[in-house]
């Protein structure tokens, strides 16, 4: 005889406990959510290819701003100079290279400029303290005379007076163990600036002999101009400074020649379109490689055909009044795309058609090169507005709904299950219940069975 009806009195009740909730919703879960945790497991590793490429991207921009018609900050590849100097008799210096003119520049110091310094005579510390009251002191510098009265003035005092005016400088130098002397200068080289100093107080303190006639032992320096050739040609100076050449700064040190040999530094052309061939080369394998990779986390192939599409637009298209292109200088391409250079045909395009290899990679504002062009495109690619930018959008959004999408399948999830085990404590109290009921009946079932 069966031993419950519908399974009561078989301690079905307990059956309706957690271990089965958590089956269910296990069941569930791997339905709901796993699909979106791996989901986001590939967006971690797609974010991080995506960031590869954008390195390598980034890594082929920085070698591509060389040759940049509007590059920032310097001077493009084909404007660089590199110089040589002879001599130690100036310092040459060149603010802007790409103003600077090709070959020699040959510079003659004969004179160096100077300021004007006067001394007084030597005074101990006794009188360096006490007040001078000698009258007045007049120094004119640039046609301006400005007096100074030294009644109940200090040395110190009066240096400090004199270094406030225009053109001129003061200090009380300490000269010997108890020798003091006021030193008065120009503020400047050169003849303009030369000093004048006279008054009863010059005198007194040694500036001059009568008044106005210079005591040639206290007047240290005389100013002056500098004189140099430059190229033969006569330059005079008030300060050791000249600028010449579209920009050349000469700085005289002392007397003698010196000389600069300036030329186009071809030798970093090389170097900086070897780095470019070398960039490109690294992101067009990367991107042939998730091209080709069936399991590549990138879901948007389509935009990594793109970009590398409109690069090599730039790189393979022409340019210059004569249509020329890479191939005309030494660029070769292999079956896989990647680029190599004979460097002894691109040596030759640098030494017998520079200006024409200057306008394939430069350009001018109304033709742009390959390198002005290339760097705009990867520059606008980068921006939120471009290429790469959108898809680094894409990516972010596509990570915040998968996010979202998952804290609400497993809330969803938490929710119904919250509400299952509710609903199976109460149907095992039901069910407990209606056994319980159920053992009084069998037992008077079976009694009535035995009395028969």
């Amino acid at each position: 005889m069966a031993e419950g009806i519908l399974g009561l009195g078989s301690g079905q009740g307990s059956a309706l406990n957690q271990e089965l909730i958590d089956k269910l919703k296990s069941a569930e879960r791997k339905a709901q959510v796993e699909p979106i945790e791996k989901s986001l497991e590939t967006w971690d590793l797609e974010k991080e290819k995506f960031g590869e490429i954008q390195t390598k991207l980034n890594e082929l921009l920085e070698a591509v701003k060389p040759f940049d018609l509007f590059v920032s900050g310097g001077a493009n590849a084909f404007e660089q100079k590199v110089a040589s100097t002879t001599g130690d008799s100036v310092v040459f210096e060149a603010p802007d290279s790409t103003m600077l003119t090709n070959g020699v520049t040959t510079v003659n110091v004969t004179q160096l400029a100077q300021k004007d310094v006067f001394q007084s005579n030597s005074i101990t510390e006794a009188t360096k303290n006490a007040a001078i009251n000698a009258g007045d002191l007049k120094i004119t510098v640039g046609g301006v005379t400005s007096t100074f009265d030294t009644t109940d003035k200090t040395y110190d005092e009066l240096a400090s007076e004199i270094k406030s005016k225009t053109g001129m400088t003061a200090s009380v130098e300490q000269v010997g163990s108890d020798s003091y002397r006021l030193i008065i200068k120009s503020s400047e080289t050169g003849l303009d600036n030369s000093l004048t100093i006279t008054g009863d107080a010059s005198q007194t303190l040694g500036y001059t002999t009568d008044g106005t006639t210079v005591n040639a032992s206290n007047h240290l320096l005389s100013a002056k101009n500098m004189t140099a050739t430059v190229d033969g040609i006569d330059y005079e100076n008030a300060t050791n400074v000249l600028t010449i050449d579209g920009g050349l700064k000469v700085t005289a040190l002392k007397l003698g020649e010196s000389s600069i040999n300036i030329n186009d530094d071809t030798a970093q052309i090389s170097t900086q379109v070897s780095d470019f061939i070398s960039k490109y080369n690294e992101f067009v394998t990367m991107i042939d490689d998730e091209l080709a990779n069936q399991n590549t986390p990138i879901s948007d192939k389509s935009a990594l055909r793109a970009l590398q599409s409109g690069i090599k637009d730039k790189i393979f298209g022409t340019y210059g009044a004569d249509d020329k292109s890479l191939f005309n200088y030494g660029f070769e391409v292999d079956k896989e795309g990647k680029l190599s250079l004979d460097t002894a045909k691109f040596q030759e395009g640098i030494e017998n058609d520079f200006n024409g290899l200057k306008d394939l990679f430069i350009g001018k504002a109304e033709a742009k090169g390959l390198g002005t062009q290339l760097k705009e495109y990867l520059t606008d690619s980068t921006l939120s507005s471009g290429l790469v930018g959108r898809y680094e959008t894409y990516l972010d959004e596509r990570k915040e709904t998968l996010t979202e999408d998952k804290e609400k399948a497993v809330e969803s999830l938490d929710s119904k299950y919250r509400q299952l085990s509710l609903q199976f404590a109460e149907y095992g109290a039901i069910i407990t219940q209606m056994e319980a009921s159920f053992a009084g009946l069998k037992q008077m079932i079976l009694q009535s069975t035995a009395q028969n």
